[in-house]
């Protein structure tokens, strides 16, 4: 008897021609910031101007012969900032390659797949960075399983969860503090999973809860990144802001407005906003955009939908109990992300931010050559190739006090942190 067995080597494969991806490109703030106008730099600091404070004696006089005394005029000084540089180096071999350049072969061609998909991954990254307060830190560390020569790590100390790392990417363990390194080479994430906000590494040893994920790269103690929007954004007054001394200028620090884990409400926005105000003026409370994620979109949407009244006609209507996109917020206008904080909302004024580039974002190169061959381990040329994307920049505000952010928020049910 002739049974399906014995048949199935005959029989015919029916693939797909359409291949999801099952991931994200989000790159929201990075594409924002790259329409903004960019100062190209050397290797040397780029100074950014700034007014810092106001000046002059302002007094009563005598016009009948008094003595107008001495005047004095505003202060200036300079922030300074220089670039940092990244990459993405993408590998394939011989073999893939041939075998998926001809659609009879295979539905995708996998090297113009690699091509298409870099620069988009790159962008991703990028914008991951901007999330990064000056250190790189990417996730923390709530709980650590080792098991079977793997790290199982949960990361909801924070609004970020595991957001901004990748599945693949390359990653260092530092304990609390950035003064150890606790990976004496990368260790890859093999396992990833958003919704539990889970990865597994290849276990660590002295790894515990408390310690943070930064990329590869960054190396030895208190390792400095891009100075991402937590960096800038910050009502801190200790530390530093671009060669200023936090403590002693409070000129450059930036407001909040402190939730203290409660949920978001109306007075919070107004607040924010007005200490905008209360620093530099009226004016500068306008053109604000509010960055929240989606989670924080639902909370302002829920005091909304409290005070709303549907009023009903007798023909038939559709339904729709939540408000469209076009949403504001005391004035300022919502953009949802979903890389942003949860527990975040950063009231931008967009205009007063640019970047410092020393490279922009494209192809390595050397005398033209965008592909390189890899070597084996005899020196010969190895059956696979690379190619990297790189970058050197780095982002700023000049106007901090300009910015304002509300902090320590609660996350509705439902949202995983």
């Amino acid at each position: 008897m002739v049974n399906s067995q014995s048949v199935i080597a005959a029989e015919i494969e029916r693939v797909t021609t359409k291949v999801p991806v099952l991931y994200d490109f989000d790159n929201l703030f990075y594409t924002s910031i790259e329409k903004r106008p960019v100062e190209v730099i050397s290797e040397r600091d780029m100074r950014i101007p700034m007014n810092l404070r106001p000046g002059g004696y302002f007094g009563y006089y005598d016009p009948d012969g008094g003595d107008l005394g001495v005047g004095d005029g505003p202060t200036w000084d300079k922030a300074v900032i220089n670039t940092v540089h990244f990459k993405l180096g993408v590998q394939w071999t011989k073999k893939s390659e041939w075998g998926t350049n001809d659609s009879r072969k295979a539905v995708i061609n996998a090297f113009r797949e690699l091509m298409a998909k870099a620069m988009p991954e790159f962008r991703r990254q990028s914008d991951n960075q901007c999330h990064t307060a000056g250190d790189g830190v990417l996730a923390i560390a709530t709980t650590v399983t080792p098991s079977g020569g793997f790290d199982t790590v949960v990361c909801t100390t924070d609004g970020y969860g595991v957001r901004l790392l990748r599945y693949g990417q390359r990653v260092n363990i530092y304990n609390a503090a950035l003064t150890v390194q606790r990976t004496p080479n990368p260790v890859k994430i093999s396992y990833y999973d958003i919704a539990t906000n889970t990865f597994k590494i290849p276990s660590v040893a002295g790894f515990i809860p408390g310690d943070k994920i930064l990329p590869e790269g960054l190396m030895g103690a208190t390792p400095t990144g891009l100075l991402g929007i937590p960096y800038h954004v910050s009502s801190s007054s200790t530390g530093l802001w671009l060669g200023y001394d936090r403590a002693n200028t409070p000129e450059i620090r930036a407001n909040s407005v402190d939730a203290g884990g409660l949920a978001l409400a109306l007075p919070h926005p107004r607040l924010a906003i007005n200490k905008i105000g209360d620093r530099v003026g009226i004016n500068e409370r306008t053109r604000l955009v509010a960055n929240m994620h989606p989670a924080q979109v639902q909370s302002y949407e829920s005091l909304g939908q409290l005070v709303s009244i549907i009023q009903k006609t007798a023909q038939d209507e559709s339904l729709n109990m939540y408000f469209s996109e076009n949403m504001r917020m005391a004035g300022a206008s919502i953009k949802a992300d979903y890389s942003w904080d949860k527990k975040r909302i950063d009231f931008l004024k967009l205009d007063t931010w640019g970047r410092a580039e020393l490279k922009a974002p494209g192809f390595y190169d050397v005398d033209g050559r965008r592909i390189f061959e890899m070597r084996g381990p005899s020196g010969g040329v190895a059956t696979s190739q690379i190619f990297y994307l790189v970058a050197s920049w780095n982002l700023y505000t000049d106007n901090p006090a300009a910015q304002s952010y509300i902090y320590n928020l609660a996350v509705p049910a439902g949202y995983i942190t």
